[in-house]
């Protein structure tokens, strides 16, 4: 389906614009949102109002916004995690705690929905990008590193999976696992005993 974009939406286009999306996410995000109309011509009609319209209030959003586009670019965020041997996390690290360490390192308030990334779920180096307009999308660096050891060594900068519109960023509570962790424990037997132990499984 066609659509008439009413508002810039990050990643498709900016209002004005007209745009060829999947029927459910025209149907289902777009619209009820606001955020465009069926590109009928009746539609069209308003669309070079629409789009100068934008073009100021862009210019003004920008203007404000540019300070605080300046003041995070470039952060760098550490967050110490339990993790098992292959690096993957009991846990994640959610865009809510990213943006409560944006506020905490630099006083700059971002809500978690501006923070384009899933839950990093894997120790490393992220990129991450920060939605402030369509046009300012400053990049942040956050690490994610083994609980009790030095973020010191080398590792890859991967860049964070970001969210897409219909995507619903799962906020988890710090420090409970996701599940069991891949590989063996330190300290446990490698070969598992032939009959199951007296005591009561571990939840």
């Amino acid at each position: 389906m066609k659509v008439l974009l009413l508002k810039d939406v990050y990643k498709l286009g900016r209002a004005g614009d007209v745009k060829k999306v999947a029927d459910g996410y025209g149907r289902n995000y777009l619209m009820p949102q606001g955020m465009a109309v069926l590109a009928t011509p009746e539609a069209l009609k308003m669309a070079d109002r629409i789009r100068e319209k934008a073009n100021v209030q862009r210019a003004i959003v920008n203007q404000e916004m540019d300070a605080i586009a300046r003041q995070i670019a470039g952060l760098t965020l550490v967050f110490p995690a339990r993790a098992s041997e292959t690096g993957k996390l009991y846990g994640s690290v959610t865009t809510q705690m990213i943006a409560d360490a944006i506020k905490a390192k630099s006083g700059v308030e971002i809500a978690r929905r501006q923070i384009d990334s899933q839950p990093l779920r894997m120790l490393g180096e992220y990129k991450v990008h920060i939605r402030l307009t369509v046009d300012l999308i400053p990049t942040i660096d956050v690490v994610v590193h083994r609980e009790g050891e030095a973020p010191t060594a080398p590792v890859a900068v991967k860049e964070a999976t970001p969210v897409t519109a219909e995507a619903t960023v799962e906020v988890e509570p710090e420090g409970e696992p996701e599940g069991e962790p891949e590989g063996e424990p330190e300290g446990e037997p490698e070969e598992a005993p032939e009959e199951a132990p007296e005591e009561e499984p571990e939840e």
